[in-house]
């Protein structure tokens, strides 16, 4: 189900103003959730020593396949659920998820004379219980899940404008030398993407990561609220948050933290091209173009997983990734 509206304001006589709502409800969302997980009460049960018979392993991570002589002598065919243990761990692809968006967004767009410009800015939230099949959801209560989206971008503004040079008219000469020259641009401030946390680990005892696209479990770190102290200086070398705030999660629980719950470094980025058109008879041009992106090589660090939240990496809490850096290019082009 999806809700749009919009009020448009004329300014002057070239240019327009808008002003809309967007909103989005999805239900039913194909998701991957544990066919056969482990049943963390029935690991813990047998956890220690004294759980089970001399000779017998104790169940900890990764050991649910395992089979278990309790204390009393009563066999245990590894802990996992409904199916035996020697199927292992698999994953339902179920049409159970669910996801929300709403944004306003604000326009301005100018479509005459030497200037077109076209502004808007977006300010919005995506909220869903898993953001791709690579994410499982917790297979006991997947509503746990609820968080903003791994594609997330709360504020968005962008400018996209072409000028048309006025080499003729500052010469006073029109002319295949002064006639066709254009710059263009688009031009991009936004928050970044969240920081997603995940886990190596199977502390959570339900050892469900192996669905046939990524290996991550579904354990998430404890979280202890308080000052997040982001490190807007990414080139020092220091965690982008305060990672003191995170513990391994405890032995058969998910952990406390949400998946998502803030954001990572933001973009700031600009592509600029001049180019010149020249027109070389009725039905032929010849067209120049000098492009740049990222043109004044700003370090941009907002890739999709640029801060590593896996709890159990050596380098948790840290700007991993960044954007390629400048890149120009020179493109002719013949138009017949």
């Amino acid at each position: 189900m999806s809700l749009n509206f919009s009020v448009e304001r004329q300014i002057g006589s070239n240019m327009l103003a808008s002003a809309s709502y967007i909103g989005s409800e999805s239900r039913h969302l194909l998701t991957v959730v544990g066919a056969n997980p482990g049943i963390p009460s029935l690991c813990l049960g047998l956890s220690q020593p004294q759980d089970v018979a001399p000779g017998s392993p104790t169940c900890g991570p990764f050991l649910e396949n395992n089979v278990f002589t309790r204390a009393n002598g009563t066999v245990v065919n590894g802990t996992r659920g409904p199916f035996p243990n020697t199927i292992g761990t698999d994953a339902w692809y179920k049409n159970m998820g669910n996801a929300n968006y709403n944004a306003l967004q604000f326009t301005l767009k100018r479509t005459t004379g030497a200037l077109t410009l076209l502004a808007s800015y977006t300010y919005g939230k995506s909220l869903d219980e898993s953001s791709s099949i690579q994410e499982q959801v917790y297979p006991y209560n997947h509503r746990e899940e609820y968080a903003p989206s791994a594609f997330d971008v709360k504020h968005n503004f962008v400018v996209s404008y072409n000028y048309e040079l006025p080499f003729a008219k500052l010469s006073g000469k029109a002319n295949r030398l002064t006639d066709g020259w254009a710059l263009s641009g688009i031009t991009r401030f936004a928050t970044g993407l969240p920081v997603t946390f995940a886990s190596f680990g199977d502390n959570a005892l339900v050892y469900v990561q192996n669905n046939g696209v990524n290996s991550v479990s579904i354990d998430l770190p404890n979280y202890t609220p308080g000052n997040l102290q982001i490190n807007h200086n990414r080139r020092n070398g220091l965690p982008y948050f305060n990672t003191s705030l995170f513990t391994p999660n405890a032995l058969g629980t998910q952990g406390n933290a949400k998946r998502r719950f803030f954001y990572g470094p933001g973009i700031n980025n600009f592509d600029i091209a001049l180019h010149k058109n020249t027109k070389l008879t009725e039905t032929k041009s010849l067209e120049f173009r000098f492009e740049t992106f990222n043109t004044f090589n700003h370090a941009q660090f907002y890739p999709n997983g640029s801060v590593d939240g896996n709890i159990n990496s050596p380098t948790f809490g840290r700007v991993l990734k960044a954007a390629p850096p400048r890149i120009g290019q020179v493109a002719i082009k013949l138009n017949f």
